[in-house]
């Protein structure tokens, strides 16, 4: 008997989802009572038009975080065959930050003013950069994307990919003008995490529960090891959000802790 009425409830509360995520979002204002904010970096890009129709369906602007990634087209997501995406992403009022161009790894700080960068990819090896290759190397994604949008509204923030710095790479970084951005305790939305282990339903419940004001939330346009694309339940998520009173706003130009 317990069984089936939790069953029920369970059968309920997507439907309720499922409609409220049909609803054209509202315009968000002054009934805000909570303000999140959507980064989304480059990734394998696969479900990258359906995330951002979802975006355009709820009203919510983003800051997109780009490095010249491999794409699901055998090209990379940097090069202009990518050209009108990414037009199409500012008219719309998303903003950018650099993602690293190479999209490598800080490993560690070798000595003073240096930091190790290196590849998880067979063969494409390692490199020590000082202060001014790193500057360019922060600088290189940004100078493509203006290229291609030169009206493309390009915030002093970057992310390292991963996440994972170090203590000279964000000194280095700070150098150039460019301020670390991470995301926050329960930003972490899982599009990275393996399917069969973290199913898009457990991702939805979870991230409905413990999102709270302020989070700097983080997804990608798409994951290539992910069996259960993350953009399946993308708009659930937002609505539900938006349901609880939280508005989405793009991060300021000073970033956010």
């Amino acid at each position: 008997m317990a069984a089936g009425w939790r069953s029920g409830l369970r059968r309920a509360f997507l439907g309720g989802l499922t409609a409220l995520a049909a609803t054209p979002a509202l315009a968000q204002g002054p009934a805000c009572r909570g303000t999140l904010y959507l980064t989304i970096d480059t990734g394998w890009s696969r479900e990258a038009e359906e995330i951002a129709a979802v975006l355009r369906r709820r009203n919510v602007r983003a800051t997109l975080f780009v490095a010249d990634e491999p794409s699901f087209r055998g090209d990379r997501t940097l090069s202009p065959a990518w050209a009108e995406f990414w037009r199409a992403r500012a008219a719309e009022g998303h903003v950018f930050a650099s993602h690293t161009w190479r999209h490598w790894y800080f490993s560690g700080d070798p000595g003073a003013g240096r930091v190790r960068y290196a590849s998880r990819r067979a063969g494409e090896g390692a490199e020590v950069l000082d202060g001014a290759a790193l500057c360019a190397e922060l600088e290189r994604p940004v100078q493509a994307l203006k290229a291609m949008v030169p009206e493309a509204r390009i915030l002093p923030l970057w992310r390292a990919p991963g996440g994972r710095t170090t203590p000279n790479a964000v000194a280095m970084a700070r150098n150039c003008g460019l301020t670390h951005q991470g995301w926050t305790a329960n930003g972490f939305l899982g599009d990275e995490l393996d399917a069969a282990a973290h199913p898009n339903s457990a991702l939805l419940n979870r991230n409905l529960a413990n999102i709270r004001d302020g989070e700097v939330l983080i997804m990608h346009w798409g994951v290539r090891s992910r069996r259960e694309p993350f953009a399946g339940i993308l708009e659930p998520l937002i609505a539900g959000l938006q349901a609880r009173g939280f508005c989405f706003e793009t991060l300021p130009a000073e970033g956010r802790r």
